[in-house]
């Protein structure tokens, strides 16, 4: 998480707030008219269509007619560690204390994208979480998170002893990616010799899902059709489950379910673990039928604790990090 503060900022700074969502397909906007009001003026612009960051940000202010804000917060898809910022999936780069200058920031927030996420979950509402399998979460224990999009974003929540949260911020998608079975092992092998070091995100994504359905038409030695994105494989899935399509989402689920179950004992997230991102909330009752939940809690010995960690995947109509992102300017929650 990285701030840039005007050297005149006033403490606490008062007056209406920008916050983001930015992935590396759209970039998701708000507004708040202050600390703590609703987020408002809910703008979803893709990224190819601005050269940077900042001409989506002069773009958002001009269609819905608002002025300058005077803070922003922006969850961003890669590492924020510096001032420097660039895209892991997209080509912006940007200073963040140039970004604040050229816009007439008195406050400019920076943070991961799933960071943000993380600090929305304790206020989620249960009607944008659909539950996978069973488990009931505990009171004060961390929180696992994790979502396939046009990357693979990993985070979590652990609780403070003077209560509220501190969020995590890392990189978790880049996690060397662990075959369970021998087709497993060959379509990693396959990715392996494209790719070198085949992560979680090189599978576990909407690029990851489409390489996914080439390699695994090789090691089966079948013709794969010509599909060009995403979106042409979870719908061949659907039209034909049985088939390659259709074996390919199995896969991915299974592999989403073995990492999350990963994530889980990692952080001992027996205050549940949620997923996010673009992909799986769009399966709607069929992640519920994949292998996910099976590989989730297939860890040997440590079965019956993972069976008693909830599922939920986030399937709310604006995205919970721009609620995320407010918070992170308010300080910590």
């Amino acid at each position: 998480m990285v701030e840039s503060r005007a050297p005149d900022c006033p403490t606490p700074l008062q007056g209406p707030r920008l916050v983001g969502d930015i992935g590396g397909t759209n970039a998701r906007l708000g507004w708040q008219a202050q600390a703590g009001a609703p987020i408002e003026s809910v703008l979803t612009l893709p990224c190819a269509a601005h050269a940077s960051l900042e001409a989506a940000i002069r773009a958002y202010l001009t269609q819905t007619g608002l002025p300058l804000p005077v803070a922003a917060s922006l969850g961003m898809a890669n590492p924020v560690t510096g001032d420097a910022v660039a895209m892991t999936n997209h080509h912006w780069r940007f200073s963040v204390e140039g970004l604040r200058a050229s816009l007439g920031l008195s406050r400019l927030l920076v943070l991961n994208d799933f960071t943000a996420l993380a600090l929305a979950l304790p206020t989620l509402k249960a009607d944008v979480l659909r539950p996978v399998g069973h488990g009931v979460a505990q009171e004060r224990a961390p929180k696992a998170l994790l979502g396939a999009g046009t990357g693979l974003g990993v985070s979590g929540l652990l609780p403070r002893p003077q209560g509220g949260w501190t969020p995590l911020a890392g990189e978790g998608g880049h996690v060397s990616l662990a075959a369970q079975t021998t087709e497993e092992f060959a379509v990693v092998q396959h990715l392996q010799a494209q790719h070198g070091h085949v992560s979680a995100e090189r599978v576990l994504s909407g690029a990851g899902l489409l390489a996914l359905y080439h390699a695994l038409a090789q090691v089966q030695g079948q013709t794969s059709a010509p599909l060009v994105h995403a979106a042409d494989v979870l719908q061949g899935a659907q039209d034909d489950p049985q088939g390659l399509a259709g074996q390919t989402l199995a896969m991915f689920c299974g592999f989403l379910g073995s990492v999350a179950g990963d994530l889980a004992l990692i952080l001992g997230a027996q205050g549940g673990v949620y997923i996010g991102g673009g992909i799986v909330p769009r399966l709607g009752a069929r992640f519920a039928l994949s292998p996910f939940r099976a590989r989730f809690e297939a860890k040997g010995r440590f079965r019956a604790y993972l069976q008693s960690i909830p599922v939920w995947v986030i399937d709310s109509p604006q995205s919970p990090a721009l609620e995320g992102a407010a918070q992170a300017l308010d300080g910590p929650s």
